[in-house]
């Protein structure tokens, strides 16, 4: 083993051993010789091993060395199954070596051999990096055996085989047209809207695709139909009405076929009604009636909507809306008007963007009242003078305008008269007397030391007078000290 050169090579260093073995021979005595013979011999038995173990030593030196684990291959191959498969291939896919080691993994090598034989051939020139791969080319009704090869630095892994050989040959599925939900039921749009509905299906190899209307050919001008080996588009740039109908898609695979339909139904603004007419004109009430449009827009007509105008004005208001039935009672109307009706359709889309106006009028006739106007007393609306808000008792500082407030009552209006010490006023340029509305005011500007006292306000009419007064304090301004200064 490699691992006993050491001790060879500790026992050669044993040079005294050695002179021990060599000292005997110049001797001529042969008699002394064999007295250390016993000692000589331990040395020689110590020699024999040391020379004995170098010639050992070459028997084991042709023994490669063990490669580390670096380099050694990949495990196989996980979960190798079939994915698609058709007349000329079969698409296989796997997943990778659950050990895969420090050098790493370089790809695949994938292989095939008839059923039956194990010529197993290689069918990808260069090693494949994905974990998918198609194997092109193959004779329809072959039975492959296929298998996948990891490979690295150190060398191929072991194979992982499929359990059981694959059959060359397309697998039909039976097609399955898969509508969607809000396609089940009507799929209203509006004129000019852009219809574009997907229609997904299933079935193997690529199923044949087809389209009808009402159970016709389509209009190629109008409607487009695009399709590929999942699903199939309907169409339509700017929809018309005419393009409203029931859609059939067939899809056909071999002698099996799946169809679905679905209704497409392209609504607009309704027309106004045929005629409208004023059946009846009773009181302060007018019975109209009037017929369904001839174009309901290619859906139901949800209500009405009823307008009336005076003919005085020619103002439109709206009466009923949503109105659901063909006949209406218009009440609440006034006397002597004469009205105007008109009606409007709605469906889906809205209101009628025209309507249908009644030939005929409705007068409410005055019929049958004589108006009597009561007699009625003439209400005495003279009144004494009275105030309803008294004069208040106010201070102020010389040289500081106030004003005196009161309010007053009575008709014919009265005359009011402002007085101090019980002597009037007059026009003194000092005071400014204003009253508006039965609002009495009295401003003194700028008051002095001898402008206090009692100030009265004297209301005077044809029924009588009253009067209100108040007390006025004039205070001195307070003038600081120079000295505090």
């Amino acid at each position: 083993m490699p691992s006993k050169p050491a001790p060879i090579k500790k026992a050669a260093k044993k040079e005294p051993a050695k002179k021990e073995e060599k000292a005997p021979e110049p001797e001529p005595a042969p008699e002394p010789a064999p007295e250390p013979a016993p000692e000589a011999a331990p040395a020689e038995a110590e020699a024999a091993p040391a020379e004995a173990a170098p010639a050992e030593a070459p028997a084991e030196e042709p023994k490669p060395p063990t490669p580390p684990p670096a380099d050694e291959p990949t495990s196989a191959p996980l979960d190798l199954f079939i994915e698609d498969k058709n007349d000329t291939s079969v698409t296989i896919i796997w997943s990778q070596p659950e050990v895969i080691g420090i050098t790493g993994l370089d790809g695949y090598v994938i292989e095939v051999a008839k059923d039956g034989t194990d010529d197993w051939k290689a069918v990808n020139e260069d090693v494949q990096k994905s974990c998918r791969y198609i194997i092109k080319n193959q004779t329809t009704g072959d039975r492959l055996k296929i298998r996948v090869v990891a490979v690295n630095a150190g060398g191929r892994s072991p194979p992982v085989a499929l359990p059981e050989a694959v059959l060359v040959k397309e697998v039909a599925d039976r097609p399955k047209v898969r509508l969607p939900r809000f396609l089940r039921q009507r799929y209203v749009a509006n004129v000019g809207d852009k219809i574009n509905l997907t229609i997904p299906f299933t079935g193997k190899p690529k199923p044949v695709v087809s389209w009808t209307k009402n159970g016709g050919a389509l209009d190629t001008k109008r409607v487009n139909i695009r399709s590929t080996d999942r699903d199939s588009i309907l169409f339509i740039r700017a929809a018309e009405r005419e393009d409203s109908g029931v859609y059939e898609i067939c899809v056909k695979v071999d002698d099996f076929e799946d169809k679905a339909q679905l209704t497409l139904q392209i609504v607009e603004l309704p027309g106004p009604p045929a005629s409208v007419k004023v059946a009846d004109v009773w009181g302060f009430n007018v019975a109209l009636e009037w017929t369904a449009p001839n174009d309901n827009g290619n859906t139901e007509i949800t209500g009405y909507t009823i307008q009336k105008a005076d003919k005085k004005t020619g103002d439109w208001f709206t009466v009923l809306e949503h109105y659901h039935r063909l006949n209406a009672t218009i009440s609440d109307l006034i006397m002597g008007n004469t009205y105007k009706f008109r009606v409007f359709s709605e469906n889906k889309c809205g209101i009628s963007e025209s309507c249908t106006i009644a030939k005929e009028e409705a007068k409410i006739l005055k019929t049958g009242i004589d108006y009597k106007p009561p007699d009625y007393k003439e209400h005495d609306f003279t009144e004494a003078p009275k105030f309803t808000t008294s004069l208040s008792d106010r201070s102020t500082t010389v040289g500081y305008s106030t004003k005196l407030l009161c309010s007053v009552r009575g008709f014919p209006k009265p005359k009011v008269q402002w007085m101090k010490n019980q002597m009037i006023i007059g026009e003194d340029p000092k005071f400014r007397q204003i009253c508006v509305q039965g609002i009495c005011s009295l401003e003194i500007r700028k008051p002095g030391n001898f402008d206090g006292g009692v100030y009265s306000c004297k209301a005077i009419n044809d029924h009588g007078e009253a009067t209100v007064s108040c007390k006025l304090e004039v205070k001195q301004a307070v003038i600081p000290d120079a000295d505090k200064k």
